[in-house]
């Protein structure tokens, strides 16, 4: 089962950047990446999932339900975290997380979802045990925040009533290395329990350490979706070749061979052509060490953008 399915998506804004004929498909249960430079359209779409900002053309489900006639009641099993956080500074943080608590109701016996408070034992249990976590002072106004600290009330609130899934727009933005380990560890608990999870990041070490496929995006257009492991393995090898003849390193190449730097008799190189045709050119030179590795999500990011 999808979870997120989207045909042709397309939303322009004039001379602006938007986003043209996207396409993807997120299955149940698994971290999707979506990965791209800031400007790339991520967060368009983003908007547009959550029926934010209407499309020009194309469609878009969340739940097999339509995002923008049924918007209100996917909303309520989903978890938001936008790239920037912005509240009402004269709350408390406990203030909002009771406010953002009344938006999740429960089924009545008629069927119909109640709008009413919701802050139950179980909703308080889980608000304390994630401020606990992420070291939320409740007490606390929000003017009086960091930027790090207001990251982490955004985390909670879009945690706090378990959603199925997960909506994450850049979101280790202003969290410290120790917040962003905890963040990931919660991340892994959450889908564990079956929350399909949406990242949104142009931090690519995050991408390839927590998801299962990603699609990558450019100019508001997908360039490929894979799976990270696939895109990673898929035909690449990453190169590294020292000559002892530093000059034979401005000459050295071979058809298959991307992303070449040359620097002090060094090549080094995406490569994904045959191994046997790169053996037999090595094989012709003053060869003093070679190293071939799979190579990083991020390098092999960077040959698709420069493609």
């Amino acid at each position: 089962m999808n979870v997120i399915e989207t045909n042709n998506l397309t939303k322009s804004y004039g001379k602006a950047r938007g986003i043209v004929d996207v396409n993807l498909a997120v299955k149940e249960g698994e971290i999707f990446g979506f990965i791209g430079p800031n400007g790339s359209g991520k967060s368009t779409t983003i908007r547009t999932l959550l029926a934010f900002i209407y499309p020009n053309s194309g469609g878009a489900r969340i739940f097999g339900k339509d995002c923008f006639t049924q918007s209100a009641a996917i909303k309520r099993e989903v978890g938001y975290l936008p790239a920037e956080v912005n509240y009402y500074d004269d709350m408390k943080v406990r203030e909002l997380f009771a406010y953002s608590a009344k938006f999740y109701g429960k089924e009545g016996r008629n069927g119909k979802v109640s709008m009413a408070a919701v802050f139950d034992k179980a909703v308080k249990a889980r608000i304390e045990s994630l401020s606990d976590r992420f070291e939320v002072e409740l007490g606390k106004r929000i003017d009086s925040l960091s930027l790090g600290n207001k990251k982490k009330v955004a985390i909670i609130q879009a945690l706090l009533h378990e959603p199925k899934l997960l909506i994450l727009d850049e979101p280790t933005g202003g969290l410290d290395p120790l917040m962003q380990n905890r963040f990931f560890e919660l991340l892994k608990e959450e889908n564990g329990k079956g929350t399909t999870i949406f990242l949104s990041s142009h931090i690519l070490s995050e991408v390839e350490r927590m998801c299962d496929r990603v699609a990558i995006i450019k100019e508001g257009r997908i360039l490929q979706v894979e799976s990270v492991e696939k895109l990673r393995n898929n035909k690449f090898k990453k190169i590294k070749v020292e000559l002892r003849a530093a000059e034979i390193g401005q000459a050295f190449e071979l058809p298959g061979m991307t992303n070449r730097v040359v620097k002090h008799g060094q090549v080094e190189f995406l490569y994904n052509g045959r191994i046997n045709d790169i053996i037999q050119r090595l094989a012709a030179e003053d060869v003093a060490n070679v190293l071939i590795e799979e190579p990083s999500l991020e390098e092999v990011f960077m040959h698709y953008y420069e493609k």
